[in-house]
């Protein structure tokens, strides 16, 4: 039972009033699991628009994920940021990261379920056209969306940035997966090992999956992530922003979202 408790707790406003950026804080439920997410669009469009499911690192919901919420309502769709955690929570050291993103992986019953709450709740909204919804993840994030991507979620495409490759669950079959993919991993990143990506091909080809994974030389780990570089330092762990990494997988997501969300 996913229910919604209360809508737009607050709501910010982002650039003029001719195009203020609305975000409004939204407490929703899975289940017995209270969940704090938050929406996100431009009120000077009145048109119905596509929804974009936004997931966030391991970290929980950090400025990076509003950040980039933000910069889909400023290309004209209205942008979810899902709470994977329940009751916002997150974290601010690799232990306790590790253990939240754990306990959704090592879930794949409940990480479907948080996600389709989420997925319901953006359907439902006012500005949004439920026939056209998509998800942007990173990170952990990135591994959520191609899971629901595998287990044939309705999504017309979902975009994974420096996201891990392996399936939580059942990897993906042929006829199942109705979502196109976008895969932007960076080159120098340790965490992607050459074998997941060679499997990860493998299983889109046999699935016969309309699939583009993109690569960017020298890029790390969270390379969208402006704090990346200040974490790693700070953790010693091969974190980094990179800059024109971060601007061509935008490009490219864009240009993903564009053609995935044609009428």
């Amino acid at each position: 039972m996913r229910t919604l408790i209360a809508g737009a707790a607050m709501a910010l406003s982002f650039g003029s009033a001719q195009a203020a950026i609305q975000q409004e804080a939204v407490t929703y439920k899975d289940g017995d699991t209270v969940m704090k997410g938050y929406i996100v669009y431009d009120d000077a469009n009145k048109a119905k628009r596509p929804g974009i499911i936004v997931v966030h690192e391991w970290w929980g919901i950090t400025k990076h994920v509003h950040s980039e919420a933000r910069r889909f309502a400023s290309k004209g769709y209205t942008a979810f940021i899902a709470d994977m955690y329940g009751d916002g929570k997150t974290a601010d050291n690799p232990k306790d990261a590790g253990a939240l993103s754990g306990s959704v992986r090592n879930n794949p019953a409940a990480m479907q379920s948080r996600f389709v709450a989420a997925k319901d709740l953006l359907s439902k909204h006012a500005t949004v056209d439920a026939s056209r919804i998509g998800a942007s993840g990173y990170c952990f994030g990135g591994s959520v969306v191609l899971d629901m991507a595998r287990a044939g979620l309705d999504l017309k495409g979902v975009a994974a940035f420096h996201a891990g490759l392996g399936a939580s669950a059942a990897p993906a079959a042929a006829g199942q997966v109705k979502s196109k993919i976008l895969v932007q991993n960076g080159g120098a990143d340790p965490f992607i090992k050459p074998e997941s990506i060679d499997a990860f091909k493998k299983e889109m080809a046999a699935a016969k999956v309309d699939y583009s994974y993109l690569v960017y030389p020298g890029a790390v780990h969270a390379f969208t992530n402006p704090e990346a570089t200040e974490k790693g330092k700070q953790f010693k762990l091969p974190l980094a922003y990179d800059a024109e990494a971060d601007k061509q997988s935008k490009a490219a997501a864009d240009k993903f979202f564009s053609s995935v969300f044609a009428k």
